[in-house]
């Protein structure tokens, strides 16, 4: 007897479609590029987060044209000796201004550390001056508001974002393939049941023999 291999089972009659496996790469190439954009961007933020071309030392004023939720902060670098002794700021300019607390951050360049030392706050849009001194030697600078554990951060949230586009393609191609291969299963069970897959051998007929 011949053996008849079962019928193929046509791409387009399984469930679901391949445009899922698209859908997927589709997905993971939004989100990698998210992470690339974000993660590029941050890092030119990172590195241009301080002015340091423009330093001022102690009792320099400096004149600032900032605007509400601008945030900008004011740097100190630190000195072959160590952090500035007791560094104190102040601001001037429309409405009241203030002076807050940065939290714990740093920048860095080839030879030189600086921290956050007080961050700027305020209401009205205008120009603003600003003047620091301390008991030492001090350089200062003014600056955005993070630094390099703020680009860490977000750097984070740049791998996170391709790692769940790479995972959700996976997990999404996995998915459709295991069932495309059941539904496959399936219309071949259905088919063979009613004898499309293995049809009956036909033997010789009553007197088949006969002339």
């Amino acid at each position: 007897m011949k053996h008849i291999p079962p019928p193929r089972t046509p791409a387009n009659e399984l469930r679901p479609s391949r445009r899922w496996y698209a859908a997927a790469g589709a997905i993971a190439v939004v989100l990698i590029l998210m992470g690339v954009v974000i993660g590029a961007s941050r890092f030119d933020d990172a590195i241009d987060s301080v002015d340091t071309g423009h330093p001022f030392a102690n009792g320099d004023i400096v004149t600032l044209r900032l605007e509400p939720g601008n945030e900008r902060t004011i740097w100190i670098r630190d000195e072959e000796f160590g952090p500035s002794a007791d560094p104190k700021c102040s601001i001037t300019g429309p409405g009241d201004p203030v002076l807050t607390d940065p939290g714990v951050d740093v920048f860095l360049t080839r030879d030189e550390t600086w921290n956050p030392l007080r961050a700027i706050d305020v209401s009205q849009a205008g120009e603003y001056e600003v003047t620091c001194s301390s008991q030492a030697r001090s350089t200062y600078a003014i600056g955005d508001s993070g630094g390099l554990l703020a680009f860490t951060g977000r750097l984070v949230l740049a791998i996170g974002l391709a790692v769940l586009g790479v995972t959700s393609c996976a997990v999404i191609a996995l998915v459709t393939a295991v069932r495309r291969s059941r539904h496959r299963k399936e219309l071949l069970a259905e088919r063979h049941g009613s004898g499309g897959a293995h049809p009956a051998h036909a033997g010789p007929g009553p007197g088949a023999g006969r002339r």
